[in-house]
């Protein structure tokens, strides 16, 4: 359990990658061509999709960001699940 609290400080220590959960949080399903339109034409990023698909592996590993296959396109899904169970014990 520690190794995965571990990633996901890990994964929210980048501002890149909360803003890149904020939008998917928005949207919730976006695909990366999408997301990172988003990041640069909300944000003011300059930052490639290259970049942020290496964000994006971060974000997987501590289980914040799934990907799914929809028809021809992959979309990214927020998934919350970690950081409820992270605050589960600080915040009850």
């Amino acid at each position: 359990m520690n190794r995965n609290k571990d990633l996901i400080f890990k994964a929210l220590s980048d501002s890149t990658r909360r803003l890149m959960l904020d939008e998917l949080s928005d949207r919730n399903e976006l695909t990366l061509y999408e997301l990172t339109t988003r990041l640069i034409m909300k944000h003011n990023l300059s930052i490639s999709r290259q970049a942020i698909a290496k964000h994006l592996s971060v974000l997987e590993e501590a289980g914040l960001v799934q990907s799914e296959k929809k028809g021809k396109y992959r979309v990214l899904i927020f998934t919350n699940e970690p950081l409820k169970n992270l605050l589960k014990g600080w915040v009850d």
